[in-house]
């Protein structure tokens, strides 16, 4: 499985991940879901989740705690290290306040107890999908910018992300062990690769990507 999810179409119909190995449940999720006009894809296990491509349209996956083998805490846990963004709604038979606490506190959605209401599912599954819809349209409208953003050599990035945090010229260059005029040219050749005629398209840009923060190349200083 793709360890990072496509932008694809952001306003097409959302698609329900379902893992339980109870297939009396699987089934009945998969009609309640379509029966709203959404789409839906079931899984047995997380191993046969894994074996599968994730849909490139907004989606949410509905997960149940207790699986044999991986449990689904343990599952959230391993897609949040492979950097997998999906949006999970936890259910389970046996549930706790911590169990329920440690899956909050790792990003899920919610947690309901089973039996849950169809509609208290429903509303779980319209947020969650509504989360990854608007991620998804966010990394629609930077992946031209980032695509940009990575032309530029490390000291052009530098330069960006200096100016973008709000210092001069001169304050750019000492912090960068250059001359004024070195960091000058680089702002100059960074603006035009950018199509930033103003320093307000530069923080503009950095700001969709979130640069103010982001750490220096650590080039020597000379260039």
């Amino acid at each position: 499985m793709s360890s990072r999810l496509t932008p694809g179409d952001s306003s097409a119909p959302g698609t329900v991940l379902i893992i339980d190995d109870d297939i009396s449940v699987r089934e009945a999720l998969d009609s309640l879901f379509r029966s709203v006009g959404l789409k839906t894809r079931a899984f047995v296990s997380t191993d046969e989740f894994l074996q599968s491509e994730l849909p490139t349209t907004p989606c949410c996956l509905v997960l149940d705690v207790r699986l044999p083998g991986i449990s689904g805490l343990d599952f959230q846990t391993h897609l949040g290290e492979t950097n997998v963004s999906l949006p999970i709604v936890f259910m389970t038979g046996h549930g706790d306040i911590p169990m329920s606490v440690r899956a909050i506190k790792a990003g899920a959605l919610d947690f309901l107890t089973k039996p849950f209401r169809d509609q208290d599912m429903l509303d779980a599954v319209a947020g969650a999908i509504a989360l990854d819809r608007r991620r998804r349209e966010t990394e629609e409208e930077i992946a031209a910018p980032r695509e940009v953003f990575e032309t530029l050599t490390p000291r052009e990035r530098d330069v960006m992300i200096l100016l973008a945090k709000g210092l001069l010229n001169k304050q750019v260059a000492a912090q960068l062990g250059l001359s004024e005029i070195t960091v000058k040219i680089h702002r100059g050749r960074l603006m035009k690769k950018i199509g930033a005629y103003t320093l307000a398209d530069i923080i503009k840009m950095a700001d969709l990507l979130q640069l103010r923060d982001a750490p220096l190349s650590g080039v020597e200083s000379g260039g």
